[in-house]
């Protein structure tokens, strides 16, 4: 058994991923000077979360069990299905409540603008740190509504998760009226007090996410569980490492977006071995798409074409080569991708059967119910889990 600390306000966060019927295919924007992750989705059913993390002192207990569960959560909502479709995710994050970041604009600052490369948002989960300070809830919630483009689209899943663990009240901007705002895009916001679950309530975060028709949750942020290593996670691991050989980085990003694959890898790696099975598991998935830097996935994108490509595009190994040579080569790297995955798809089938078996009844028992709550969201857009 090996101990980490388990994220439990990020699992209530991503399950919100559970399945959805999203229509627009558009890029979101973002009022920050950020710039966009490019974002091609193929599927037009998405689902749109914003997460919102208070960064002040007390939170590292937070900010670390976000970095280390990333993974197992993205791994539940690859189960999603919205009818017989796989939906598509996309995670914005801000940060609030840190000293460093600027008090005219409530100390409130986008990380992430709306998103489906999981490498990046790993990454910024991991650029995270604490400090300070004051943290207001209202602002920050309805700072997330006015910059994102949450769209019109009433078929969406529409989710914010906020945690925190101050009075829900402080700041210029009433809670009441951040929640009318969601209320009239039809997000919901869902509250996680880090603390007490009556200090919550007294503090208001109950009510604000009653006013937007969300769920309050209570966590120990700082708690210790227990993991249960399978009979399987090294073999998964091992296929990890036959898994990035079938990447064909391109383009004048790809081999950034490459090391920085190896670089999550290793960031999945410091936690435990186990959250490292976790991410190779997420990389077996549909949610794991890269297709702005791997010819693999660029070439499931109808908007790509080989014919755009020039020799500098490309790795070492295929300069010079005709396009009947490159696209041979591509379509070798996916069949050796998509064995690879099941492969571990078959494994972590196994793996989970395993570490039911093993845990006690009492684990998790917070996040189930977290879960049980937001499939009662997802139930009201007709959404389902498998």
């Amino acid at each position: 058994m090996k101990t980490i600390l388990k994220t439990t306000v990020l699992s209530l966060c991503l399950f919100g991923f559970l399945s959805c019927n999203g229509n627009s295919t558009k890029t979101p924007t973002s009022d920050i000077a950020l710039a966009e992750i490019p974002i091609h989705i193929p599927n037009k059913q998405f689902i749109k979360v914003a997460l919102l993390l208070d960064t002040s002192n007390s939170m590292d207990g937070l900010i670390d069990q976000a970095k280390a569960q990333l993974w197992e959560i993205v791994n539940e909502l690859s189960y999603a299905k919205c009818d017989d479709a796989k939906p598509n995710l996309q995670i914005a994050l801000y940060e609030y409540g840190n000293d460093n970041l600027n008090g005219d604009e409530g100390f409130i600052r986008q990380v992430l603008p709306f998103s489906s490369d999981l490498d990046e948002i790993s990454k910024q989960l991991f650029s995270l740190t604490t400090n300070g300070g004051n943290e207001y809830c209202g602002q920050v919630i309805q700072t997330s509504l006015k910059q994102l483009n949450w769209g019109n689209n009433q078929d969406n899943l529409k989710l914010i998760f906020i945690a925190g663990n101050e009075p829900f009240t402080q700041g210029k901007v009433s809670y009441k009226d951040a929640a009318k705002m969601a209320l009239g895009k039809d997000v919901t916001v869902n509250t996680i007090f880090c603390g007490d679950y009556n200090q919550g309530i007294s503090s208001y975060w109950k009510d604000g996410a009653d006013l937007a028709n969300g769920d309050y949750m209570a966590i120990n942020h700082n708690h210790n569980t227990t993991y249960v290593a399978s009979p399987y996670d090294d073999k998964i691991l091992q296929l990890n490492q036959k898994l990035n050989q079938t990447y064909v980085a391109y383009g004048s990003a790809g081999r950034q977006r490459k090391t920085l694959q190896s670089e999550q890898d290793a960031n999945a790696e410091t936690y435990s071995s186990a959250n490292a099975v976790s991410r190779t598991v997420s990389k077996s998935s549909h949610l794991y798409k890269n297709d702005t830097w791997d010819l693999v996935d660029a070439e499931k994108n109808k908007s790509f074409k080989y014919a755009d490509l020039k020799d500098d595009d490309l790795p070492a190994e295929l300069k010079g080569k005709s396009t009947a040579q490159i696209k041979a080569y591509v379509a070798k790297k996916s069949e050796e991708r998509e064995k690879i995955q099941q492969e571990v798809q078959n494994l972590n089938d196994k793996r989970r059967v395993y570490i039911l078996q093993q845990q006690k009844e009492d684990d998790n028992g917070l996040e189930n119910a977290m879960i049980k709550a937001i499939k009662t969201q997802a139930k009201k857009k007709n959404y389902s889990l498998e």
